[in-house]
């Protein structure tokens, strides 16, 4: 109870701790940064790893390096991870603001709760929509049309729970597609690297996003909503191995289509030590994992943030080489 009562006024039941937005930020933005989930950063990390993974790789399996022109394609996708994750979020809680009432984790959520109108959320959505189109049109064409192909997945996930127990599997398709896209604005154009790095991060999101279903499972139960938590239940941990080898693999696959190519056998070896290392960071979170503890699936999965950047870190190894 002291707890409860020591927390800032309108806080989200699954922020961060002593984040910014609850403790820093100018009260009238509160509501708006917590839409954003600017309180709860590490989907912004999980949207950005992938499109890490394809720059690092395209820079490094290709002719020319990382330069001044991929450090601006990095910038560029981190401020297009953190505004469209925020549109993509507030869309969600547009959509989910009456299943969310119902949910003992979201009804806390800004709209549901009351700080801010559906309206309101509807103008901060195509606020941060607008930027990052501004950001994104500083690439090349195909990078921009993959942009804006990406705005299907996005409207379309949040309504994915309502007629599929595969929500995830949309989620993965949205939340990758920086994968293709910042490839493509170094590459130039998409190559098969990068199609299956892609499906390496869809598998990769129905490994994380299963655990962070878990947190939900009674509550979306009692009003219909679907998910592969709800769907695998007590079998989930043979689905995570499952995910797991699938992720891997592909990431495997991506890894020798890119640098065997190129006759690059060192960095190739060192970037594949990288998929070793995070596989061996996703088998630990199998080990650890309690599917009926909320606590531990929530931990478990902002773990994920390091389990990505283990891989990043190798391939930037492997770009120096």
């Amino acid at each position: 109870m002291v707890e409860t009562a020591q927390r800032p006024e309108g806080q989200v039941a699954d922020a961060v701790s002593g984040n910014w937005v609850d403790h820093r930020a100018p009260a009238w933005s509160r509501p708006y940064l917590r839409l954003s989930r600017a309180d709860r950063p590490v989907g912004t990390w999980l949207l950005f790893i992938p499109c890490l993974w394809g720059l690092l790789l395209s820079a490094g399996s290709g002719p020319g390096g990382l330069g001044w022109h991929g450090l601006w394609i990095a910038i560029g996708c981190g401020l297009g991870a953190w505004l469209m994750r925020g549109a993509g979020c507030t869309w969600n809680d547009i959509t989910d603001r009456k299943f969310d009432a119902q949910v003992a984790r979201t009804r806390s959520r800004p709209i549901p709760s009351g700080q801010v109108s559906a309206t309101q959320a509807f103008k901060w959505c195509c606020i941060q929509a607008v930027i990052a189109l501004c950001i994104l049109l500083s690439f090349n064409s195909n990078a921009i049309w993959l942009g804006v192909a990406a705005l299907a997945p996005v409207a379309i996930y949040p309504f994915a729970k309502r007629f599929t127990w595969w929500p995830q599997l949309f989620l993965g398709i949205a939340f990758n597609w920086g994968a293709l896209m910042a490839w493509t604005a170094h590459h130039g154009s998409l190559a098969w690297p990068a199609i299956w790095l892609y499906l390496a991060g869809i598998a990769w999101t129905l490994f994380y996003d299963t655990i962070y279903a878990h947190q939900d499972s009674d509550d979306d139960a009692l009003i219909g909503v679907k998910s592969t938590a709800r769907l695998f239940a007590e079998n989930s941990p043979k689905w995570l191995a499952r995910f797991q080898w699938a992720t891997l693999g592909l990431l495997l696959l991506a890894v020798i289509t890119a640098f065997l190519s190129h006759g690059q056998i060192l960095p190739m070896m060192i970037a594949m030590l990288g998929v070793t290392a995070m596989g061996a960071h996703l088998q630990w979170q199998r080990s650890q994992l309690n599917i009926e503890d909320p606590s531990n699936c929530l931990r478990l999965f902002r773990a994920n943030r390091d389990a990505g950047l283990i891989l990043a870190i190798f391939f930037t190894f492997a770009l120096w080489l």
